[in-house]
């Protein structure tokens, strides 16, 4: 890891655990120096060392007696107190105030808030795939927003994240799309559903050939199936009408990602599309090395560990019997892509639960090939589905799934309804901008704010309140912070290096210092939850401080320069970290 100067450098806990390892090297010997010392918070210290446990029998001793040999030899001048030894061999330990004053003045100054930049890896992260001519659901809003945080993460670890949004751009429907459009009209209103309604686009072309169908299927499905043997040949023709569809949504595509304030672009379109001339490759290699076999016609993939029904042999199909090709073949042609021709260190798959057994199948499989190095980490970030009230899937009244872009419409008129009622000092335009950013905001903490691969219940009258671990809440916070700052540049008040007074104080400064270390977290174990329960915690651990704290009463002007730098830190990570979630900070609320 590198930092630029000036930049705050070692967590509390990294400097702790390198006194405590020189501390069990001196008092055991040098084997015992990399031993992990088990730093955890603690609510008798700043943190505690439960090394000795562990210890204790390696030792041939008792962990009191451990605990006591390692304080002994433990120097921790001039960053903790005296060390305490309590309980069975427990060690706690105190940061000195001054030390722990000294790091939060530099973070101030530190643009990057102590976060490392580490070695750079190339991460591939493949995220959202929406489907050609299909309304975006919110079983895609998962997918959509975990990934762009963890690419928003990555990125701000100094990794090269390459974006991949896998759409699904290709098969036997785009013989019926390309035939409706050529019903309506290519520049006909109807064509514009796509944009601004694909799934009635979808819908009525898929009547049209149920239809045709059950009168016997010369007409329409007739055409259709033409139509998608002339796109799998390539005709020009129809390449461009397939073209045009893309087109199409890929605009209604944008209009959600530009409401969602996603960071995905047309330059990060990977659909299946792009893999078709590597499919059948992909099968005559694994054919040639004896991976591949045929089974009842089909091309098959048989893998140790992966049984069915009944104990019978779970087959990866990758031809099928009649010779078309299914998700596993392209699977196996992107990572093999992302690998070879991306370089990736490391491959992220931010995809729905369900598909954990498919994937890790697709895994082996590119494994046993070569095509997946043991060095190259790929990672199924799964993701839970979206409950309604009754527990169930979220789906409307129908059963259908529930349209994303009415669920993310109704969260901004909820949070604007909020902002009529209690700023109506603000101007329309304002009160618009800010309501989108709390509305929007909301949805994408909720989401963001429980564990990747749980599920959650979808409730909006929960998101959008202030109360509560919401992103609104969050929001708030950092407006507060801004109004205390805009009154203090008011008053002419100067911000100074940060001392120790207050207990809240001192809780503020601590809370501050592990930003860092969570964002590191979030890089590793791909949780942003993590950083979801950090930034509440600081929002309260703040709220605390500023009731007990005044920042800009009182006569004693070194006080409250310390004070005014505890603000303008904390509204820095506040800042930092939503943005690393993906969520706007607005100035006002």
């Amino acid at each position: 890891m590198t930092a630029p100067p000036g930049a705050v450098t070692g967590f509390p806990s990294d400097v702790l655990t390198d006194r405590l390892q020189r501390a069990l090297g001196a008092a055991f010997g040098p084997e015992y120096a990399d031993v992990d010392p088990v730093i955890r918070p603690s609510q008798f210290a700043d943190y505690q060392a439960n090394v000795a446990l562990a210890l204790a029998k390696r030792l041939g001793s008792n962990p009191r007696a451990v605990a006591d040999a390692i304080v002994t030899h433990l120097d921790v001048a001039g960053v903790a107190q005296a060390p305490v030894v309590s309980g069975p061999g427990f060690v706690n330990l105190t940061l000195a105030d001054q030390w722990l004053a000294d790091r939060v003045t530099a973070l101030a100054a530190d643009p990057r808030l102590a976060v490392p930049e580490q070695e750079p890896l190339v991460v591939p992260i493949d995220y959202s795939a929406p489907n050609v001519a299909k309304e975006m659901h919110v079983g895609h809003l998962r997918t959509t927003v975990v990934g762009d945080a963890l690419a928003r993460t990555l990125e701000h670890l100094g990794h090269r994240v390459v974006r991949q949004n896998h759409i699904g751009d290709w098969g036997t429907p785009f013989g019926m799309l390309i035939e409706h459009l050529l019903e309506v009209g290519e520049h006909s209103p109807e064509s514009e559903l796509l944009v601004s309604d694909p799934n009635a686009f979808y819908q009525a072309a898929r009547a049209k050939f149920d239809a045709d169908e059950a009168a016997g299927g010369q007409d329409f499905a007739a055409r259709a199936r033409r139509r998608v043997v002339s796109l799998q040949a390539g005709d020009p023709e129809t390449l461009r009408l397939w073209h045009e569809l893309i087109e199409l949504s890929t605009t209604y595509f944008n209009s959600i990602y530009s409401l969602l304030d996603v960071t995905l672009t047309d330059d990060d379109l990977a659909g299946e599309s792009s893999y078709n001339d590597d499919l059948p490759g992909i099968c005559d290699e694994l054919e040639r090395k004896g991976i591949a076999t045929m089974s009842d016609g089909a091309l098959c993939v048989f893998l140790d560990g992966f049984t069915g029904r009944e104990g019978k042999p779970q087959p990866l199909i990758i031809r099928k019997s009649d010779g078309g090709y299914g998700y596993a073949t392209t699977d196996l042609a992107t990572i093999r892509h992302r690998v070879t021709d991306l370089h990736a260190d490391r491959v992220l798959y931010v995809i729905g639960a369900p598909q954990d057994l498919h994937l890790r199948m697709v895994f082996a499989a590119a494994r046993e090939a070569g095509w997946l190095p043991d060095d190259v980490e790929v990672v199924h970030v799964q993701i839970g589905n979206v409950l309604g009230p009754d527990g169930k899937i979220l789906k409307t009244r129908s059963g259908a799934p529930i349209r994303l872009r009415a669920l993310l419409d109704e969260a901004v008129a909820r949070a604007a309804a909020g902002l009529a009622e209690s700023r109506p000092d603000l101007d329309e335009e304002e009160r618009a901008v800010i309501a989108r950013q709390v509305g929007i905001g909301a949805v994408k903490y909720a989401d963001l704010s429980v564990a990747h691969d749980s599920e959650y219940t979808f409730d909006l009258d929960r998101m959008v309140s202030l109360m509560g671990n919401t992103g609104p809440y969050l929001q708030y916070a950092a407006a507060r912070i801004r109004s205390i700052l805009r009154r203090a540049e008011e008053a002419e008040a100067v911000a100074g290096d940060v001392r120790v007074g207050e207990e809240a104080e001192r809780a503020l400064m601590l809370a501050l210092l592990g930003f860092a270390p969570v964002v590191v977290q979030v890089g590793e174990a791909l949780e942003p939850h993590r950083l979801c329960t950090y930034l509440f915690e600081l929002a309260q651990t703040f709220t605390t401080f500023y009731d007990n704290c005044p920042v800009l009463k009182g006569d004693d002007l070194d006080v409250r320069a310390s004070r005014l730098t505890l603000c303008r830190v904390t509204l820095a990570v506040l800042d930092q970290g939503l943005g690393l979630l993906g969520i706007a900070a607005p100035e006002r609320m």
